[in-house]
This record gives C-alpha cells, structure tokens and sequence, in this order.
C-alpha cells in the first residue's frame, strides 16, 4: 500500500501534484534542487488548496496527509514507496535522477515518471531495477484535471502497473492505461495533433488565433468534454465518418517539422505567457488573473461533469 510518495522536481506540476496526494492521506515528501523552486511551490500550494477546497476534496477526518519540503534528495526519497520523477523532458537528466535514487531506495519502491513523452522503455535503461519503474502521466493542472495515464515500460511487472492503477483510484481520480508504451502516449499525442493543424490553419491566414479558440473551445471542445471521440463517431455515425475523412484527411496537415509560425515566435523571444507575449500579449497584471480565472472555470465544469451542479 502506498503511504509515503517523494516528488522529485516541482516545476508548474509538482505543487498540485503534491497538493492532491496530500489530500488523498498521502504523506508527500517535494523535492527540487532549487531554492527558488521550492519557494515558488509553497506559495502555489495555497492557490491549489484553495481550488480543492472548491472542489470540494477534503483533507481525510483523521489528519492524515501532508507535504513538506526539502533540497536534500536522500531525506525526499528515504522510506518512499512510491517516487514521482518530475524533472525538465530531457533524457540525461532522468537518467542522472535515477541513477542518484538508485542506492537511496528499497528494492520495493515504484518510481514513476511524469514525463510527457519520452517511453518509458527507453528510461528504463537508467535504473537497476526496471519492473519496478512505470509512467503516471498528469495533466496539467494535476489538482483539477482528475485523469491519469499510466504507461507499462517493455520491462515494467504487471504488478507494478496494477499497483499504480489502484493507488490512482484509492484517491478517487482515473487511471487510463495504455497497452502500448508510444511517444507521447495518448493524451499529447491526440493534443498534438490538433495543434499541428490549428497552426497550420492560421499560419495559411485561412483563420485568426481569436476565432480558431473559439471554434475548439465552443465548438469541438464544449462536445468532447461531454461526449468522447469514439462515442462521437457512433453519433455522427460511421458512414458520415467514412464519407468526410475520405476526402478531408487528404487536406489535413500531415507535416513532420516544426511549423515556421512557432519558430518564428521563439526566434522573436516570444515564448508565451512565460515572457510576458507569444500568439497573444500578456501583461504582469493579467498573468496573475489568468490562472484563478481559468482554475475557476475548469472547476465549474468538473463539477457539472461530475453531477454536483
């Protein structure tokens, strides 16, 4: 049974992340390198308590659940029985990670990778003990967003996987396997492949960025929070399917590169929100309302989702 988790690497997702597993009894030991780092989590753990306590996720009666916060790696891992690895999407640096827990923890503890990615096969090859690694990938934001895909490496125990699966919904969140260890698994790699084309649409001026968001978020996006993509084609019916994507799927953008547009905005320094502009402009002012706001409504409609509104 999983009591004691160690997150290492906190970034945008270690906070909710760690603010979740608290709130399922879970005691949660953040790890990152960085004072700053560190810093930046415990001001952002008290944004996520707030919107699970909107949520309406409690803290357990018994008081069970904490996090703490340390820079030292042997004090995170120590006791672990579950290790979450949460460090920048480069390779050498997991395999450096690993490598450094490998002697620091029992031959039972799982280490997960929340990598967005990379397969889990190919990480494998940098810890001695492989049927005990397997992928849990979030979705950001973890506290909101209640959906888990869990990735079983070439090497990885069933066992393992089972284990992570009821762990997942012990805290009453979904696990989503998959039967196949893919680049970018599933959730990016259907992501990906919209923004592959929505770029492309407005980097051919056939649309404005304005109107493409909103044609996906109340259009595509308002159906599929409510209806899959597998049910959807049963609505639209699979011989209206066959009949657009005969001709349609010719015209999409099958494109192997990068496409000019996003490179053009790094080349310029516009990298999005994170420096103050990238398809739109941000301010500092509207940076710190943007994140609340959208919290709010991800939220509501979770809460619709679920049947408590």
């Amino acid at each position: 049974m999983i009591k004691r988790v160690a997150i290492i690497g906190l970034g945008t997702m270690g906070p909710g992340m760690a603010a979740r597993l608290a709130r399922g009894g879970i005691e949660v030991a953040a790890y990152d390198i960085a004072d700053a780092a560190l810093e930046r989590a415990r001001n952002m753990m008290v944004a996520s308590d707030g919107v699970l306590d909107n949520l309406g996720i409690s803290a357990p009666a018994d008081g069970a659940g904490n996090v703490r916060f340390t820079a030292d790696l042997s004090d995170a891992v120590n006791g672990a029985d579950l290790v979450i690895e949460n460090v920048p999407e480069d390779e050498e640096i997991k395999a450096s990670v690993y490598k450094q827990i490998d002697g620091m923890i029992s031959a039972d503890t799982i280490v997960a990778s929340d990598t967005s990615g990379i397969p889990i096969t190919r990480l494998q090859a940098s810890i001695s003990n492989p049927a005990r690694m397997v992928g849990m990938h979030w979705s950001n934001p973890p506290h909101i967003i209640p959906m888990i895909e869990v990735i079983q490496g070439q090497q990885t125990a069933s066992e393992t996987v089972e284990t992570i699966r009821d762990f997942i919904k012990s805290l009453g969140l979904l696990p989503v396997l998959l039967k196949k260890d893919v680049p970018g698994f599933v959730e990016n790699r259907v992501l990906y492949a919209l923004l592959r084309e929505v770029v492309d649409l407005v980097e051919r001026d056939v649309i404005e960025p304005e109107d493409i968001d909103t044609c996906v978020s109340w259009g595509i996006g308002y159906k599929l929070a409510v209806i899959g993509p597998m049910a959807l084609l049963d609505m639209a019916g699979m011989d209206i399917y066959h009949s657009v994507s005969s001709f349609l799927n010719q015209d999409l953008c099958d494109r192997k590169d990068v496409a000019p547009l996003v490179r053009e905005q790094i080349a310029a320094g516009k990298l999005g929100i994170k420096s103050g502009g990238g398809i739109y402009p941000y301010t500092p002012e509207s940076i710190a309302e943007l994140q609340p706001e959208r919290a709010r409504k991800l939220v509501a409609i979770r809460r619709i989702l679920e049947g408590r509104d």
